[in-house]
Parts: C-alpha cells; sequence; structure tokens
C-alpha cells in the first residue's frame, strides 16, 4: 500500500490557468480557459516550439493574476512529452527562477504538485512555487507515433493528446483552495504493449491508487474522485474493477469518478476517439473546471490523481508492456 502524507500545515493554490488551442477552444471547457489560440502555434513556427510558448503564456497568466513576478518564486517544477523535457525548459527558462524538470508521462501534473507541496512543506527556504505541465498534439504525434501530416488511421481506443498547458503556483499563504493530502503512485504493469490504448494500460494503475487512499479514508466525505486521461475504455475498466473488487464501498467509488480525458471534449461534435490524452488534459482541467469549483465552495473535497502511461517509441517498438501510474493529491477547500 501506497503512504498518504496529511498536511498538518495545508499548501495552498494562489494562482492557476489553463492555455489551449483549437479543439480545447471549442470543447464544454473552452470558455474557461485563459488563452486559446485557433492555430495551436501561438507564434512560434513549429510544433515543439509552441509548446513551449504556451508553457510561457501560462505561468505568466498565473502570474498576472496576482500581480506577481518571477522574482515571488523560490521554485518551478515543470514537465512535458517531449524528450528531455524541452518544452518546459525551453519555455520557462527566461524567468530566472530555479527549475526541476519532471517527466511522468499524462501523471506530470498530479506528480508537479504533489513534489511542489513536499518541497513547500518541509523546507523554510521554499514558500512560494510553480508548477507547469503541458502538452501538444502535433508534437506528441511526431514523437510517439506519426506526424499528422501522414494522416495514418487511428483506432477506436486512441485518444486525442491535448493541445494544453496548465499553471499553478503553490503557497503557504491561505488561499480558497488547498492541498491536504499527497500520495506518490506505484509503477503498475498495464499488461498491455497496445500504445493505441493507453486508457487501458493506465487504468489499474488508477485503481491501486484509489484503492489503496480509500483503505484510510471514508468515501462518503469526498464529492469527487478525478482521473487524469483514462478516456472512455479506461474509465469503464475502472470503474468495473472498482465495483467488483472493493467490497462494500467499491460502487460508491465508481459513482465518484469523473475523467479528465471525457470533460475536456465534446464525443458529439469532436473526433476524440476514445477521449483526451496528455501532459496538458488534466492539468488545464484542473484549472479550468476543477479549481474554480472548490474555490466558490461548490466542492469541498476531491481526490485528483493523473494517470500516465510511462512509455517511449523505443519501448513500444521492442514490445515491452505499458507501465501505468497514477499519484494522487487530495484538494479542499477553505482557509482554515
Amino acid at each position: 500500500m501506497q503512504k498518504i502524507t496529511y498536511l498538518e500545515n495545508p499548501i495552498y493554490f494562489e494562482s492557476f490557468s489553463a492555455v489551449g488551442g483549437y479543439e480545447e477552444g471549442r470543447g464544454p471547457l473552452g470558455e474557461n480557459f485563459d488563452f486559446i489560440d485557433e492555430k495551436d502555434l501561438f507564434g512560434m513556427k513549429t510544433w515543439e516550439r509552441a509548446e513551449a510558448e504556451m508553457s510561457r503564456i501560462a505561468l505568466n497568466t498565473a502570474l498576472k493574476k496576482v500581480n506577481l513576478s518571477p522574482d515571488d518564486l523560490n521554485i518551478i517544477v515543470a514537465g512535458d512529452l517531449q524528450n528531455q523535457c524541452v518544452a518546459s525548459s525551453g519555455g520557462l527558462f527566461t524567468f530566472g527562477v530555479p527549475f526541476l524538470g519532471l517527466y511522468g508521462a499524462c501523471s506530470t501534473c498530479t506528480e508537479g504538485l504533489l513534489v511542489l507541496t513536499a518541497m513547500l512543506t518541509s523546507s523554510k527556504n521554499y514558500t512560494r512555487g510553480a508548477s507547469v505541465t503541458s502538452s501538444h498534439n502535433c508534437a506528441a504525434e511526431r514523437q510517439f507515433r506519426t506526424p499528422i501530416e501522414y494522416g495514418g488511421q487511428r483506432t477506436p481506443s486512441a485518444q486525442w493528446t491535448a493541445t494544453a498547458s496548465g499553471a499553478f503556483i503553490l503557497s503557504k499563504e491561505k488561499h480558497e483552495a488547498k492541498i491536504t493530502a499527497f500520495m506518490p503512485g506505484k509503477a503498475i504493469d498495464g499488461y498491455t504493449k497496445d500504445a493505441t490504448n493507453m486508457g487501458a494500460a493506465m487504468a489499474l494503475a488508477a485503481f491501486d491508487s484509489i484503492a489503496s487512499f480509500f483503505q484510510e479514508n471514508n468515501p462518503d466525505e469526498y464529492d469527487l474522485i478525478i482521473t487524469g486521461d483514462l478516456g472512455r475504455i479506461g474509465s469503464d475498466i475502472l470503474r468495473e474493477l472498482l465495483r467488483e473488487k472493493i467490497k462494500g464501498f467499491g460502487e460508491k467509488l465508481a459513482s465518484l469518478h469523473r475523467d479528465c480525458g471525457l470533460l475536456l471534449y465534446d464525443k458529439n461534435i469532436q473526433d476524440v476517439h476514445s477521449g483526451a490524452s496528455g501532459c496538458g488534459c488534466s492539468a488545464s482541467v484542473l484549472a479550468s473546471h476543477v479549481l474554480p469549483r472548490v474555490v466558490s465552495g461548490e466542492i469541498k473535497r476531491v481526490l485528483f490523481l493523473s494517470t500516465g502511461a510511462l512509455m517511449s517509441a523505443s519501448s513500444v517498438f521492442q514490445g515491452d508492456h505499458i507501465l501505468g501510474i497514477a499519484p494522487a493529491i487530495r484538494i479542499e477547500h477553505g482557509t482554515s
């Protein structure tokens, strides 16, 4: 069982922002995004540089919302889907703030928030930091599968990598949304080699983390359990596992579950197959949809788990199983 860290002194969301592209703008959450670029290029000449610029815009926006400057940050924790996280480093180096690059695949949003929370909690040297996560559909397709210019046929189980970024400023100063507990995820064998079915690969890790967390938490005290990007197939598998494997309250856990991969797009008008994926998926949904509801008090307590498929193009070509991971944070309303 994973170890849950409960915070005696919570860490607060001081600001947050969501940036997206064309598909994100016309999805059901589009009007809640802070910035949308319908060309997906953000003024750049390549998809990879566009993702870097997207991260820069997201963090700048979050800072401006609360009249902060980069000098007010002690650390930036960031990650993306590009090799060696070059979108994050390339987009954020101009801020001149100490930087930690993370790679947790599509779980990077929660991983970054977890790492930053641990740093703020354990050290007097860190009082405020930023966590930034991004993904770009065209950059990810070029790296992991085939460039979109090829017009390759996508399988029904495939998910649409979000062109999106989420930026979060965490601090010890009291605000209306806070992190009160966190739990690292375990790498779990997804028992699939199919890179076009990442939802299935991640579902077992999501189940493992949720089952572990609620061994010592009461689901009746939670409003929602939100996973990162399992999509339609992964979400169906997760709910089935919860109902079958957890006696007594598995049905309750299944009823609380929502998935960012199913919230970001409208399946009736957007051809995203099984749903959304990518680092920017859960990050942008958290910033545009979840946290505003927590701040307003509509949601009092939520367990948030970005889910990641730990693979590379090389590992898939070599026939390795795809591992999943699902770190978790507990987010609550209130300043006390």
